[in-house]
């Protein structure tokens, strides 16, 4: 006889104790075999690995920044291909970066870089369409050819880091999950792959986007946490009183509750009063309580400060967050979208500021003995194209510009039991495809799930009552120590 434990219909499935596949009679039932139990039974062994890492900083560079220009450059290529920035020697013997990274080269001994990220496009060749499958580990149900999406939807699957804190959720009153500065975005297209989907808005990131546009250099100077705060002339005490008193009235309106279950009231409820009452997360929003020579360190500039923020959150307490470089993807200036004018663009505005927030955010980690269990992961949709002035999307570029590369980029990832010093996988000659090793986006995020203890084919329930894995890829063990 086969018995499944858990109750019909629930919302995660654990995988079948050991104990229980010990019952199995000599044949397959309901088309089980002993094979697929098996492989049930390892499911819930990775389930159960223990984790090294216990929170996750993502720094997620949309825009694509250009691999070949930062830290994967050539030599003895054609000229439309070679890097307009001189190479430089880096921590790690053999491996260069360009000039643009000084202060990362000096500093990598501590991360582990990925050199070949690598998928091919299938109406994946512009950002919204590439960002919702690094973020989710699933491509949308509508893309056009040229990758524009519709806009959010509570169908769409999970960002990543709400599947996290679901199934991990925080271990002190603090934010679960918080996203910052601003929206992902391409066009119009907002915000796209950074919900919760289809889990509910109970899951969704705590939104931080301070007044001001992509060129407000001071926005974190402008944050507001206004609702984690309690008003004066409500003291916490006064507060708890009417939390029970609303338990009381709850208690007695059954009916009520259950018109309502669906929108999750009690567990915002809760959360909200946790917040509010501890007063851990405003204290942790406050930059000022950091001497300015740290401040200074991680760049006076927005991405520098969400990094020393970032920091900040995950000290106390915060499991996931997410910092969305300061720039729509598709736009000039700073973005790393460097269709024209790359070399100014990426030596005066884009690759100062993410030397300066990365390194510094790596160094401080270790310095205080939270990287070990802290997760850093920076990396774009996609790279750049070998050959500048060349189109492989329908976008115009001009001499001094490379265009959207899905085929070969790189990423950093450090922390967690992650190698240190280490390069996994290698792009051939011009940075055009991997030689070796080559990395999948969802196979980046089963690695994500890995090393914080989560089985990345667990199952949850979409909003049909569908199964779904969280992703459907392998994490790649041989970037962990």
């Amino acid at each position: 006889m086969l018995v499944v434990p858990g109750p019909a219909g629930k919302d995660l499935c654990d995988g079948i104790d050991r104990r229980e596949l010990l019952r199995v009679g000599g044949s397959a039932l309901m088309g089980l075999s002993l094979a697929g139990l098996l492989q049930a039974d390892k499911a819930q062994a990775r389930q159960n690995r223990p984790a090294k890492a216990k929170s996750i900083i993502m720094l997620y560079l949309q825009g694509g920044p250009s691999h070949l220009d930062l830290w994967d450059p050539k030599e003895n290529v054609p000229d439309n291909v070679k890097s307009p920035f001189k190479n430089i020697s880096t921590k790690l013997p053999g491996v260069a970066f360009t000039e643009l990274l000084p202060r990362l080269a000096q500093v990598i001994d501590r991360a582990t870089l990925i050199r070949s990220m690598s998928y091919t496009p299938k109406g994946l060749f512009n950002h919204t369409a590439a960002i919702y499958q690094m973020m989710t580990g699933y491509t949308a149900d509508k893309v056009s050819p040229s990758g524009q999406l519709e806009p959010p939807s509570p169908k769409d699957f999970p960002n990543y880091g709400c599947h996290i804190i679901r199934l991990k959720p925080p271990t002190v009153p603090m934010l679960p999950y918080v996203m910052m500065p601003r929206p992902l975005q391409e066009s119009g297209v907002v915000n796209k792959g950074g919900t919760a989907g289809f889990l509910g808005r109970a899951y969704d990131p705590y939104y931080l986007f301070p007044p001001g546009d992509d060129m407000d250099m001071n926005k974190m100077d402008k944050i507001k946490v206004d609702d984690l705060a309690l008003r004066p002339e409500v003291s916490k005490f006064r507060l708890q009183r009417r939390a029970r008193l609303r338990e009381l009235i709850n208690a007695g309106l059954r009916d009520l509750d259950k018109a309502v279950a669906k929108y999750d009231l009690d567990e915002y409820y809760e959360k909200a009063l946790s917040l509010v009452i501890s007063g851990r997360a405003r204290k942790a929003f406050d930059l000022t309580e950091e001497p300015e020579k740290v401040r200074d360190r991680y760049g006076r500039n927005t991405f520098g400060q969400c990094c020393l923020l970032a920091r900040r959150l995950i000290e106390a307490g915060t499991r996931v967050v997410q910092v969305n470089w300061p720039k729509v993807a598709n736009s000039d200036n700073h973005s790393w979208d460097v269709h024209v004018g790359l070399t100014k663009r990426m030596r005066d505005q884009a690759a100062p500021m993410l030397d300066a927030g990365l390194s510094a955010l790596l160094e401080d980690l270790d310095q205080r003995g939270l990287l070990d269990e802290t997760l850093v992961v920076a990396v774009g949709e996609f790279g750049r194209s070998p050959k500048r002035g060349v189109s492989t999307s329908g976008n115009s570029n001009s001499n001094d510009g490379r265009d959207h590369w899905p085929y070969c980029y790189t990423a950093l990832i450090a922390g967690g039991g992650i190698k240190r010093g280490f390069v996994y996988g290698k792009s051939d000659k011009t940075g055009s495809s991997p030689l070796e090793n080559p990395v999948h986006p969802t196979e980046l995020l089963a690695t994500i799930y890995h090393a914080l203890g989560l089985d990345p084919q667990t199952i949850v329930y979409n909003h049909l009552n569908q199964p779904r894995e969280m992703v459907k890829g392998e994490p790649v063990t041989g970037l962990f120590a």
